[in-house]
């Protein structure tokens, strides 16, 4: 079990789904433990879609020593029978298929246009509540919140 926490928020508590993507989780479990998300913001806020985090800059465009994984989703070859349903997480990538680094994203509602098409490896257990919240949050036009959405600290439970 995963819990995030979100300063002002509150706790998501999201269980990681290796029988999905395992090169995924083994690879966010590596960066969870080393404490790279902590402090990092949610940077796209999308209400009625998702709220995406995990970029050290804030902006979406940057990666953790520029570590790439193999994208575990239909489109690249790879068997993963999880849906992008309300409560999923999953990696955001570029168009690149395997350009997936540490980049994450919460669906807030069901999303199955994204099945097949984004490595989806872990799923909600509590905490929707706070997603809800954080999805709801006022956003720039870029989608970027107004006032930073801080994950105070991400830790294997």
């Amino acid at each position: 079990m995963v819990v995030l926490e979100v300063k002002d928020y509150g706790k998501i508590k999201y269980e990681l789904r290796p029988d999905c993507a395992p090169l995924t989780c083994a690879h966010i479990e590596e960066l969870i433990k080393g404490g790279f998300y902590d402090g990092l913001v949610f940077h796209r806020v999308i209400s009625g879609f998702m709220i995406q985090g995990g970029d050290p800059t804030g902006t979406g465009f940057g990666d953790p020593k520029q570590v790439k994984i193999k994208g575990e989703f239909a489109a690249n070859g790879v068997a993963n029978p999880l849906k992008h349903k309300r409560g999923v997480l999953s990696m955001a990538r570029s168009q690149m298929m395997d350009s997936a680094s540490s980049q994450f994203f919460i669906c807030q509602v069901d999303c199955a246009y994204l099945d097949g098409q984004y490595a989806a490896f872990g799923e909600v257990c509590e905490g929707m509540d706070v997603v809800d919240k954080i999805a709801n949050t006022r956003t720039d036009m870029r989608d970027r919140p107004l006032v930073p959405v801080v994950i105070d600290k991400m830790y294997i439970e």
